[in-house]
């Protein structure tokens, strides 16, 4: 039992990347309570299917409105312990992403 819990707590983390250079997107009004309180976030949280083939995915940030820069300051990706049942069920073929950034400002 006790096995089990601690492999449902090592199975779950998060991986933040930080730019040191530039400026990052402020959020008007701020309306988190989190690391990310000053800062505009945007959210991905989907399932992509990738071939048996295939070793990599790639997710393009594009100009937009919740972008306007197309540029990234922060990133983070998070793996939590249904991802990696998913992922184990479809052989790897479907893999939920959770992954939160923070643009920077032009």
């Amino acid at each position: 039992m006790a096995f089990l819990v601690l492999l449902l707590f090592q199975s779950c983390y998060s991986v933040r990347l930080v730019s040191t250079v530039g400026t990052p997107e402020p959020a008007v009004p701020h309306v988190r309570d989190d690391y990310y309180r000053p800062y505009e976030v945007t959210e991905l949280d989907t399932v992509i299917t990738i071939g048996v083939a295939d070793k990599d995915f790639s997710y393009l940030i594009k100009s937009t409105d919740l972008c306007p820069s197309g540029k990234l300051h922060t990133v983070e990706y998070r793996n939590t312990f249904g991802a990696l049942l998913l992922s184990a069920v479809t052989f790897g073929r479907k893999r939920k992403v959770k992954i939160k950034y923070v643009c920077m400002k032009d």
